[in-house]
């Protein structure tokens, strides 16, 4: 008895559920305007700048130095960072991308996106079916029930079915806005991505750098050091007065008082390398890096300026969020039309279990029913037009993120051009400040020149040698640069997300894209 009630129960859930679904075909169009991705900005050629870059940069000897080539139109790799040709640098950045706290709170950012999506479908997508089986026992007074007064049982079990046709587009429209709404997480993974490889590279330079200047300076204060000694040797045989050693004393203290300044900033950079790679600042086991073993790219690829906007995550992430702003002017124009509903239950009633779903103790209700919003104050109308004004501010957002984007790629084009012919000018300042100071001090030593002469060689080749040290690691920085500006390569992944983020939600009205 119980099974065959049970299987009555299951095929009234299944008949309810049947009939909600064919009212699903009730649906009909979506109101509001269907979204169109942007078109890529009218450029002039293929140039970022007002002027054409030239094809290739200045060149200049030693670390850093060679040319490097503009190649338009060429791909960017998806692992830029490789080529640096540095396994440290390749593996640190591993270790950073599967550990960065920023990285994984951007992936879980994109789950929650997809299962609020999946919420949303799931409460407006299908019909609301539910069922009741309930038992009781009661009793009654004569003052109430008459002769039928006494104790007796109740047993009930019921399916209920709702469901509201998307007639006008509605749910189409709060779905399309919830699949943008992913969209825009996984374009936020992308810029986290892209983000968090650039700063661990130009973190590792700027360390490279850091230790470079730390040790020219140490070469600049031995050699003032050893300078130092001849000065106070000729200061006890009287050759030269208090005011020489004095001097130079002066220019040693200088010199050292730089060095503490130059071991906190790299290790901080250390620190922050290490914070990057998701461990504590004193865990072990961290690369250090020198900008000679850094090969400076020589072919920089370089997007055609109509392929950007497909390319920066930030320009994607802002078209997703002007894509949501467009499906809300279709759901706040679909919430001024009626609403229709669907509903029916179907149920039975006895006063024993095995009587239920007997034909005298069934029941059933069909019923439809219709909403027209008729006076609010204006309310859905004034909503329709703050819909629309959201539009046009996102739309304005997303100009801005684009006039942003190509501002960044022109002035890093012209860093890179400008970094060479520094350096390569600085080269030149380098060699002359120490040959200079190299026949400064055979002429002091030979009496020719007076010490000042010689303490201004000192400074000036002590300043040339950090500006060259700089003026290296600022072309390999301005690389890396370059590349994060152009999007960093991330549609040439095999699968064109980080293994982690390969989510994607398939919506049942799709979109409009």
């Amino acid at each position: 008895m119980r099974k065959r009630i049970f299987r009555q129960f299951n095929q009234l859930a299944l008949r309810a559920g049947a009939a909600a679904v064919f009212a699903a075909g009730l649906g009909g169009c979506a109101l509001g305007p269907d979204f169109k991705t942007p078109a890529a900005p009218a450029t002039a050629g293929d140039s970022y700048t007002p002027t054409p870059m030239p094809q290739q940069t200045a060149s200049a000897p030693g670390v850093g130095g060679a040319a490097q080539q503009f190649a338009v139109g060429q791909e960017i790799p998806a692992q830029w960072w490789s080529l640096f040709q540095s396994p440290a640098l390749d593996q640190l950045i591993r270790n950073a991308l599967a550990q960065n706290p920023n990285m994984a709170a951007a992936e879980a950012a994109l789950r929650q996106a997809q299962e609020n999506y999946n919420a949303q479908a799931g409460n407006l997508v299908y019909p609301s079916v539910s069922a009741q089986l309930g038992a009781g026992r009661q009793k009654t007074s004569v003052t109430t029930a008459g002769a039928a007064a006494g104790v007796y049982n109740v047993y009930n079990a019921s399916v209920n079915v709702a469901y509201t046709p998307d007639v006008f587009g509605a749910t189409r429209r709060t779905l399309e806005g919830a699949q943008a709404a992913i969209d825009y997480q996984r374009f936020q993974v992308e810029a986290t991505y892209l983000t968090l490889s650039a700063n661990v590279v130009t973190t590792a330079i700027q360390e490279a750098s850091l230790r470079a200047q730390l040790r020219a300076t140490r070469e600049v204060l031995d050699a003032l050091t050893q300078q130092q000694n001849v000065i106070e040797k000729q200061f006890e045989y009287g050759a030269i007065p208090r005011t020489t050693v004095l001097s130079q004393r002066n220019q040693v203290a200088q010199i050292n008082a730089t060095i503490a300044p130059l071991q906190k900033a790299l290790a901080a950079a250390q620190h922050q390398l290490s914070v990057l790679a998701g461990k504590l600042p004193g865990e072990a086991g961290m690369p250090s890096f020198e900008l000679e073993a850094l090969t400076l790219p020589q072919q920089l690829p370089v997007s055609l300026p109509s392929t950007l906007v497909r390319q920066r995550p930030d320009i994607r992430a802002s078209e997703e969020l002007l894509h949501q702003a467009s499906a809300a002017i279709g759901v706040a124009t679909a919430a001024q039309y009626p609403q229709f509903t669907l509903s029916g239950s179907y149920g039975s009633s006895a006063a024993s279990f095995g009587k239920l779903f007997d034909a005298e103790t069934t029941a059933w209700s069909l019923a439809a029913g219709i909403a027209q919003p008729i006076f609010n104050g204006g309310a859905l109308s004034a909503q329709r037009r703050a819909a629309e004004a959201a539009y046009d501010a996102a739309s304005a957002q997303y100009r801005a993120t684009v006039l942003t984007a190509f501002q960044n790629v022109a002035d890093t084009l012209r860093a890179l051009d400008a970094d060479a012919a520094a350096l390569k000018s600085q080269a030149e300042a380098e060699a002359l400040a120490k040959e200079t100071l190299a026949l400064a001090q055979e002429q002091y030593k030979l009496g020719g020149i007076s010490y000042l002469v010689l303490l201004d060689a000192q400074r000036s080749f002590q300043q040339a040698h950090i500006n060259l040290v700089q003026a290296q690691a600022a072309r390999y920085a301005d690389t890396a640069a370059l590349f994060q500006a152009l999007g960093g390569g991330w549609w040439n992944r095999a699968n064109g997300v980080p293994a982690a983020t390969a989510v994607s939600a398939a919506a049942p009205y799709g979109t409009n894209k």
